[in-house]
């Protein structure tokens, strides 16, 4: 039995038709649509490395049944640069070296992207790695990776701002 499905993925509209409900997302996202960038890590959503935007928030694509997700905006690591000019995230990694063997570098940035969307994260350095927990970095990059998120964070919000006088 087969189920179809409309999901906007980085902007564009997708119809989907799933022969198997128990899809995860990062499986549609990786092996159908051939989005890489998120990266299928431990796949029991510990690690963070699959980590997208759905609907603006933070998710783990690896427990995220797709057929569950029907209307639903998904932003990936591919979907956050705007054309060849990158996220002030994207930029603020490469700025503060916020990755090192780069595997889990998407999940962290998308990760960051919704704390900041959120507006949880302030430029409270503990307050970021509290809510950066659940992306975990086996290099250790993590003070390149707070960096870089109260960067980006302060860059976007200096952008509002001035976007909206």
């Amino acid at each position: 039995m087969s189920l179809s499905i409309n999901l906007t993925i980085n902007g564009q509209l997708r119809d989907i038709t799933l022969d198997d409900p128990r899809v995860t997302l990062l499986d549609l996202l990786r092996e159908r649509l051939d989005l890489t960038g998120t990266k299928k890590g431990c796949d029991r959503g510990q690690c963070g490395a699959c980590t997208v935007l759905v609907n603006g928030r933070r998710m783990n694509s690896c427990l995220a049944l797709t057929a569950s997700l029907d209307g639903a905006v998904i932003t990936t690591i591919e979907g956050l640069a705007d054309g060849d000019t990158l996220h002030p995230l994207q930029s603020a990694f490469i700025e503060h070296d916020g990755f090192q063997c780069g595997f889990c570098t998407p999940g962290q940035i998308m990760s960051a992207a919704g704390l900041i969307a959120e507006a949880q994260a302030g430029d409270d350095p503990e307050r970021i790695r509290e809510l950066m927990s659940g992306n975990i970095c086996r290099c250790g990059a993590y003070q390149g990776i707070t960096e870089a998120v109260q960067q980006a964070q302060r860059e976007m919000i200096a952008r509002n701002r001035k976007d909206a006088a």
